[in-house]
């Protein structure tokens, strides 16, 4: 969502103009491929969070402006509506004492974030949706005060044609509309970016797409959106639904959705960026001046505009990214499955997991998605959505009768990640007691089957018991869940219920 983009209006000469900008831009990523022009390998990674501002009461606050302006750093920025924020953490070397560092970095900058939302009697809530939004708060007049935003809006209402339609059926049946994309904005995630050169590009992305599901089971942490109980993680079918370009029609046709898993393991980064100009009609047709091919020709490295821009807005879960730094091109794999949240330790220990699994998984001799269907990691994907800690999960059988079966999310990932994501972590050159801290945190969530999103429905069906309404259970989770988050202690430490009686509201 936060591509500087300027408003205005497209006529259909612009739309055939761009197309053929896409085409040469995607050309002239081949020729960087082929001629192998991109950036040695430097292990690196980078965390950007999505942030959620709320009141002492637990309810949003449409304040982002005020708060960033107070806040004076590069380092956050607007998200889609007013009460969210995006925090990005520089780039850093896998290896040494790196998650150390990087809590370290996010405790500052958060809690320096919340001190400057005190000012507006706001704070720094860290969760994948927050409980206390209701329908009225998620409207097209609080989206961010930016250009790009309304004309995303303008574009994706455009393409649909008619109300977004919001139908999610969990624990409990949610059905209402939209005439905005607005209601995506609850969702507030963590992006997880790994560096990559050409080569190794494929195994990493498909060991990505193997890896989400796990990622989902152990961090879920976004049962709830507009007072329903939903799935464990609520996040991806409500992003989908809420940015559906398509009408029922083209659903039925099997028109593939612009925030897609994917439907195939893939031999290149190029496979990638060809499938999105292959499938889905551009939502912003920029154009900008450069001739990539030109570029190309007098020894330069393109920008590849259109297709950076176009590319963004196909929002796979995993999701391939061009880029350029000093001069040099780079590639990397940008992670979108995680939740925001719970604490800043939750959050590196996610991100433990995730970089140490996939160097694993990307090694291995006969890697997993050869022995497992892609529809199968798909499936899986959705059940840890819908069920978080407690899913199961098809997987290939060891031994020599091969095959898939169905096991335990939490015994696959205590008895077969873990160890992979370790000996991932030793590979990245990860210090001993950084990879035992963060993999242990992942470990004692699967040893409880607690992570965000069961602690929050214990707490809230907790505070139903105790005699409050749905709101106010909804609002008194949502404070004491800001205060333990504070706290800082990871969520399988975190009591269930509230601290004492709250008077009937």
């Amino acid at each position: 969502m936060g591509e500087k983009v300027v408003a205005g209006r497209f006529d259909l000469s612009d739309r055939q103009h761009y197309r053929e900008k896409l085409r040469k831009c995607l050309a002239g990523l081949e020729r960087l491929l082929v001629e192998k022009r991109f950036d040695r390998p430097k292990n690196l990674m980078g965390v950007e969070i999505e942030l959620n501002l709320a009141g002492p009461d637990g309810m949003p606050k449409m304040l982002n402006g005020q708060v960033l302006e107070r806040i004076a750093s590069r380092d956050f920025q607007t998200e889609l509506a007013m009460f969210n924020l995006e925090v990005n953490i520089a780039p850093h070397r896998l290896g040494g004492r790196v998650f150390d560092r990087l809590a370290e970095e996010l405790r500052t900058s958060l809690a320096y974030a919340d001190r400057k939302a005190g000012e507006v009697d706001a704070g720094i809530v860290m969760i994948g949706i927050l409980p206390t939004l209701d329908p009225d708060d998620l409207v097209s007049a609080n989206l961010s005060e930016a250009d790009r935003y309304t004309l995303l809006n303008d574009q994706i209402v455009a393409a649909r044609g008619e109300d977004f339609r919001l139908d999610i059926e969990g624990v409990e049946h949610l059905v209402r509309t939209s005439k905005s994309i607005a209601p995506e904005a609850a969702c507030t995630s963590v992006q997880l970016h790994l560096q990559v050169t050409p080569a190794r590009f494929a195994d990493v992305w498909n060991a990505a797409q193997v890896a989400s599901a796990a990622q989902i089971a152990v961090g879920a942490n976004s049962p709830f959106l507009f007072g329903h109980e939903l799935w464990r993680e609520s996040r991806p079918p409500l992003f989908l639904q809420a940015t559906d370009t398509r009408p029922p029609e083209l659903q039925a046709q099997g028109v593939r959705p612009r925030i897609w898993f994917g439907e195939r393991w893939i031999s290149s980064a190029y496979d990638l960026f060809e499938e999105n100009l292959r499938f889905f009609p551009p939502l912003l047709p920029i154009c900008d001046e450069e001739d990539p091919l030109e570029v190309l020709d007098a020894g330069g490295v393109p920008r590849l505009a259109e297709l950076v821009l176009h590319n963004g807005t196909v929002y796979r879960w995993n999701r391939p990214v061009y880029d350029i730094a000093d001069g040099v091109a780079h590639l990397r794999v940008e992670n979108r499955v995680l939740p925001a949240g719970p604490t800043v330790t939750d959050v590196i220990a996610n991100a433990a997991f995730y970089y140490g699994l996939v160097r694993a998984l990307a090694e291995e001799a006969r890697p997993v998605w050869t022995r497992l269907p892609f529809q199968a990691a798909e499936a899986n994907f959705d059940a840890a959505c819908r069920h978080g800690i407690d899913a199961r999960f098809v997987w290939p059988r060891r031994g020599r009768y091969g095959g898939t079966g169905e096991v335990d999310a939490v015994i696959l990932v205590r008895d077969e990640l873990l160890p992979l994501a370790s000996a991932g972590l030793d590979a990245w050159g990860v210090e001993a007691a950084d990879r035992d801290l963060y993999l242990g945190v992942i470990e004692e969530r699967c040893r409880r089957r607690v992570n965000g999103a069961s602690w929050q429905a214990a707490t809230f069906h907790r505070a139903l018991e105790q005699g409050l309404g749905r709101e106010a259970a909804l609002a008194a989770t949502t404070r004491r869940y800001a205060e333990l988050m504070h706290g800082g202690e990871p969520v399988h430490t975190w009591p269930v219920g509230l601290p004492e009686p709250v008077p009937l509201g």
